[in-house]
């Protein structure tokens, strides 16, 4: 795979929304390394993920991997957020707060999403969410929502190559939601992401209105369709974060951090273990 051949980073000026970097073969290099961590992170929790701990306490034992890597969680004091990750369970569609008194059960769905960022002078993050299943009695609609969520990432990755527009990864992502016969929260999307924790592009995951700028060696964002059993309405509770379906059924979600290169594309937060 051709990595770009650029030496100085550029910035694409076409896009409505502002510019859109185009990134070295040095930063593709800065986001593998952060993206393999963020990656780990997730590896690492996966263990402690059971019946009967608080969503608190997976939420420090990520905070101390985090710091352990020589990384500092992207989330603390990000717009007064104060946890390292963000953990949403069975109808959360996305921005659960980690909380003492929210105990997992056996049937749950959880996603876990993170950002840990380089600690040092260059400030790069890596960012990704995983579904989690707790314990061994997940109801069949449960099972099949992550598995349409999983597929929906794939499609949208798959499109993510040079050459193609920015709305064929939501023409992807948005036709496995249909064929599963499920929605899409359109309230959310992916984005830019690199030295700057949420950037351009805007990734969205349906059919949008403009299909946008054409992929180019250099781009770098997340891609991380949430989709909804019901309806695709969402609300913001008023703790201001938590984001929850309003007809309350099911929500999953699944992310991962993507490069475009010459040839192809890089995912920067692939695991090497699920």
């Amino acid at each position: 795979m051709k990595f770009p051949i650029k030496r100085t980073r550029k910035y694409l000026q076409d896009y409505a929304f502002g510019p859109i970097t185009l990134h070295t073969v040095d930063d593709f290099k800065f986001m593998a390394k952060i993206g393999r961590i963020a990656a780990e992170t997730l590896d690492f929790i996966a263990p402690h993920v059971e019946p009967g701990i608080s969503t608190a306490e997976l939420d420090r034992l990520i905070h101390e991997y985090m710091t352990d890597q020589a990384t500092i969680p992207a989330t603390v004091g990000y717009h007064g957020y104060r946890h390292a990750s963000c953990i949403s369970v069975n109808h959360v569609a996305v921005h659960g707060i980690p909380s003492e008194t929210k105990i997992l059960k056996n049937g749950d769905i959880v996603n876990i999403d993170v950002t840990p960022r380089l600690d040092g002078p260059d400030h790069w993050h890596g960012d990704t969410s995983r579904m989690y299943m707790v314990g061994d009695n997940i109801p069949v609609k449960a099972r099949r929502l992550i598995e349409a969520t999983k597929k929906s990432l794939k499609a949208g990755i798959a499109a993510a190559q040079p050459g193609n527009r920015l709305g064929d990864i939501g023409i992807a992502c948005g036709q496995v939601a249909t064929d599963y016969g499920y929605s899409i929260a359109t309230d959310f999307c992916g984005h830019g992401i690199g030295l700057t924790f949420h950037d351009n592009p805007e990734v969205i995951h349906v059919e949008p209105e403009d299909m946008g700028p054409i992929l180019l060696p250099g781009m770098i964002f997340t891609i991380e369709p949430i989709l909804n059993i019901g309806k695709p309405d969402v609300k913001t509770l008023d703790d201001g974060w938590t984001v929850v379906t309003r007809d309350r059924k099911l929500s999953a979600q699944a992310e991962h951090t993507v490069g475009i290169t010459e040839d192809g594309l890089i995912i920067f937060t692939k695991s090497t273990t699920s």
